[in-house]
Order: C-alpha cells, then sequence, then structure tokens
C-alpha cells in the first residue's frame, strides 16, 4: 500500500500534467463552469461579431467560475487577433479560462505549441506550461473544496487532435492509448491522495467519442437537446469510455464538433454532452442562435446541473444529472 501511495504522490507531483492556479467551489458548494466551443473565428469578418457578443451575454448572464473553450476558435489567418478578440471580455472580467484544441486549430499560420504557448501566460489562464516537445499537452485542473485546501474535483483536458492517422480508417483521429493510460494512472492518483475515494470529475475534449452516436441511437438511453446531424466521431475506439467506466470517477464528457447537435446523453452512467455552437455564420450553422453549454458543480456529489444559455438572455433544456435521466427513456422518434 506504501508503494502505492507514494507512486500516486509521485504522478500528481511531476509525472502528468495539471494546472495549479486555484479554483474553489462557492460556499454554497457549487462551481459553475460555460462551455463554449466551435466559434470558428475569421478576423475581420462581421459574421465573427456575433461570436464576442455571444461570450459577453452569457458570461454577463451566467457569472461562470471557469470557461472552457473546447476547440476550433480561430478560423483565419492572424490567429493571435482572433484570440484576442474572443478572449478579451473574459480577461476584462477576470474570469479564468482554458482551451483544449480541435481539428482545424491548425489549419493557418500557428502550430498548436505556438497557440498553446500565448494562451498558457496569459493573466487568468489555467493551462499549464508545455513540456518541450509536447505540442498540446493533456492536463488536469483541479476544484479545490469551499471548506478547505483539498482537491474537491478534477477536470481532464484532453486533445483529441485531426485527422486519421491510418489511411482509409474514417476521416477523424481517435484518442491515444497513451492518453487513456494517463487519465487512468491520473485519476488513480487522485484517488489515493482523497484516502481511496474517487472525485466526482469532468472529461473535455473537441471530437466526440464513438459512444455518443451508439448512446444517442437507442431510445432506451434518456437525453434533451438538439440532434441536426450525425455524429461525426473516429472510426476506430481507443477505450477510453471503458477506462472512465472503470475508474468511476468522471460522471460527465463534453465535446464540440458538430455544429447542428447540442444534446446531452445518460449511456451507462454517464453523461455525454455536446456544447452549443458558439460561433457566428463564418461556416455552417443550422441549429440556430448561438450560445454556450453551463455545468455546475456540486461539491461532494456525483451530480450536475446543465443547461444552454443562447443569445438574448434565452435558456433551453435545463436538467439535471442523473436526477432527470434515472429510470426514464426517450420518446421513439416518428
Amino acid at each position: 500500500m506504501l508503494r502505492k501511495i507514494l507512486f500516486g504522490m509521485a504522478v500528481l507531483a511531476g509525472a502528468a500534467m495539471f494546472a495549479k492556479t486555484e479554483l474553489r467551489f462557492n460556499p454554497e458548494g457549487e462551481f459553475k463552469i460555460a462551455q463554449f466551443t466551435d466559434n470558428h473565428f475569421k478576423v475581420g469578418k462581421s459574421a465573427s461579431e456575433a461570436t464576442v457578443k455571444c461570450i459577453e451575454e452569457v458570461i454577463t448572464a451566467e457569472q461562470p467560475d471557469l470557461v472552457m473553450f473546447t476547440g476550433d476558435q480561430v478560423y483565419s489567418d492572424s490567429v493571435i487577433d482572433g484570440f484576442k478578440a474572443i478572449l478579451r471580455p473574459i480577461l476584462q472580467r477576470k474570469i479564468p479560462f482554458a482551451f483544449v484544441f480541435g481539428n482545424h486549430d491548425t489549419q493557418f499560420e500557428l502550430d498548436h505549441a505556438q497557440i498553446y504557448d500565448f494562451l498558457q501566460p496569459l493573466p487568468y489562464s489555467v493551462m499549464p506550461p508545455r513540456n518541450p516537445g509536447i505540442d498540446s499537452p493533456d492536463y488536469a485542473i483541479e476544484v479545490l473544496s469551499a471548506k478547505s485546501d483539498s482537491v474537491a474535483s478534477v477536470l481532464y483536458c484532453l486533445d483529441s487532435h485531426r485527422s486519421t492517422p491510418i489511411k482509409g480508417i474514417g476521416k477523424y483521429a481517435w484518442l491515444k492509448p497513451e492518453q487513456v493510460m494517463w487519465y487512468k494512472d491520473l485519476s488513480w492518483a487522485y484517488q489515493v491522495k482523497n484516502d481511496g475515494d474517487t472525485l466526482p470529475s469532468l472529461m473535455f475534449f473537441h471530437i466526440p467519442l464513438p459512444e455518443v452516436s451508439t448512446a444517442w441511437d437507442d431510445n432506451e438511453n434518456m437525453g434533451y437537446g438538439t440532434k441536426g446531424e450525425k455524429v461525426c466521431c473516429p472510426a476506430l475506439n481507443s477505450g477510453m469510455f471503458t477506462a472512465v467506466k472503470e475508474r468511476g470517477d468522471v460522471m460527465g464528457i463534453f465535446f464540440g464538433h458538430d455544429h447542428d447537435n447540442d444534446y446531452v446523453v445518460d449511456y451507462y452512467g454517464v453523461l455525454l454532452g455536446y456544447g452549443r455552437y458558439s460561433g457566428g455564420n463564418t461556416v455552417y450553422n443550422h441549429i440556430g442562435k448561438n450560445g454556450a453549454r453551463i455545468i455546475v458543480l456540486k461539491e461532494g456529489e456525483k451530480s450536475l446541473d446543465t443547461w444552454v444559455r443562447l443569445r438574448d438572455d434565452e435558456v433551453i433544456d435545463k436538467v439535471s444529472y442523473p436526477a432527470d435521466f434515472t429510470g426514464k427513456k426517450r420518446k421513439k422518434k416518428k
């Protein structure tokens, strides 16, 4: 047992990337996240003004404790100018933020390492420094208890990559086996540090897992929201969802990528959830108003509240998990 404890401490101390900027549950035991995804901001295009307006309206209405961007943010040259425009409302309000990358984030003049190194040292960034040789690190964000300096929740942030690495097998890349192992080792280390109890956790990346399609297609699985297109996921499955079930700590996995989907669905006791398309009409968008997904964690509980906040002060699909999913199933599609 001592060997396990020492190994767990070593993982947390240096073997994994994790952010050290302090985030904390509020005195009411809640922690609120605003997820913006697929901004597809084009510098110099008037349609991109809708992105900034969306960010301004959502963070003003919701006052989140953390803003999480889940990929495909700037979709033109002058990448840094685009990120500055997106971040301006957040930096002005001094809100902590973090990014994971999407499949379109390196199509212009900067690569992942250059973008990461611009974002990481900015004020209110909770992204850890990048180790040399790792262009886009996976990292964990700790949320501390309202009552002590102990870690109460963990947010696992991963790079879901871009196109398939094996010709002829689908279109999109899959999470790598070493990323699955990274999560399992770090999750276990947090459990050791927490006297053997798993910590209620979330996971964020850009491209949805293959299980998302399976979950929604089975009407036995309760879900809420809009499905306006097929799930654009990897053709191969490297086992991240299985790892999540084995570890038993992650209660929700959130992603973006598919602009016309914004639903959440229960799958074997894990909430799989799309963010709401947050950009303007710079690329395809048939879902309607842009917006953001809001996620509220409850300290010490494996439960959360979530909803979609749209432009013009509109809130849709507000649910509690697992309370609004237990013993229910979706109506059959007509």
